[in-house]
């Protein structure tokens, strides 16, 4: 017999899907914590992006080209130049819209001993920190089922609270209701078959949103540490299958494995969305360093564009 490569809750039967709720509930307070400080590890690199619109706030004084509106003339700051007028423009201040969600299956509760967090702790983290970091930059932000777009200081903790009050939270997000020019992250393992998620997604991509997947894996469902006489457990359905020398399987799952996320990836990237991975035993941080800088380079793409 030998140690345990990892450890999860067990399986529970739809009915009893209000008890797993209420004990992933219990650990958002503290994941909100976790989020916070994770956030301002790289809030030094989250700049807004500024471009010359319709708003309050100056952004910079330039050359008049002859055509434009003469409200627009900044008549003091010409006076200091005997060459040329100046207008003053104002910064664009439209908000995206970001929707955030991580899968809450029974899959994202396994942890190995090779990490401190299991799949769901890491993939709530890291929404409540993008959460925190859009709200900060004055983006629109909700929650796929649990709330509307909403512009918010305190957008991580209206996020965190609206899930503690959550009676139940879906396995998968109602995907309809968002529309064209929006972002979605969604934080899962994607451990189902690659054309099941791709069935479950494509609603996105006929509406023209951005989809920015994160995969949450443990090491140990990556490297297969597995040998001798093992019994794996399906942590969606309970079933059984007990394998004789398990190092014998794990040539051929470690390559159906990473063809998995292969496939994703590559759908992902024929669609101009962002697929990004992060392991359990890496910081939350690097993850969001990289969504950032996918959700940085779709808006400036849109730039102008309806929100």
């Amino acid at each position: 017999m030998v140690a345990p490569i990892g450890q999860a809750a067990p399986p529970v039967a739809p009915s009893d899907a209000l008890a797993r709720g209420r004990s992933r509930a219990a650990l958002i307070p503290d994941l909100l914590v976790d989020a916070r400080r994770i956030v301002n590890t790289v809030i030094a690199g989250w700049h807004g992006r500024r471009k010359r619109g319709i708003g309050e706030n100056f952004w910079q004084f330039r050359p008049y080209v002859e055509g434009e509106a003469m409200s627009r003339i900044d008549w003091r700051r010409s006076a200091r130049d005997d060459q040329h007028i100046f207008v003053r423009d104002r910064e664009w201040e439209a908000a995206h819209t970001v929707w955030l969600w991580a899968d809450p299956s029974p899959s994202m509760l396994y942890r190995s001993a090779n990490t401190q967090v299991s799949k769901d702790s890491r993939a709530l983290v890291l929404v409540l920190a993008l959460a925190e970091l859009l709200s900060r930059s004055g983006e629109r932000i909700a929650w796929p089922g649990l709330s509307d777009p909403f512009v918010a200081r305190n957008g991580a903790e209206r996020l965190a609270s609206g899930l503690l009050q959550a009676k139940t939270v879906p396995d998968r997000p109602e995907l309809a209701a968002i529309r064209r020019f929006s972002d979605i992250v969604i934080a899962s393992d994607f451990l189902d078959p690659v054309e099941e998620t791709m069935a479950w997604l494509d609603v996105l991509a006929r509406h023209g949103v951005r989809a920015h997947l994160i995969e949450i894996a443990d090491p140990a469902e990556e490297s297969f540490p597995y040998a001798g006489r093992t019994e794996f457990r399906d942590p969606e359905t309970g079933e059984k299958l007990t394998a004789g020398r398990a190092e014998t399987l794990a040539e051929d799952y470690r390559k159906a494995y990473l063809a998995r996320r292969e496939a994703l990836a590559a759908w992902c990237k024929r669609l101009s969305w962002s697929y990004t991975v992060n392991h359990t035993d890496r910081l939350a941080s690097e993850a969001l360093v990289q969504v950032h800088l996918a959700l940085s380079a779709a808006f400036a793409r849109t730039a102008g564009g309806p929100r």
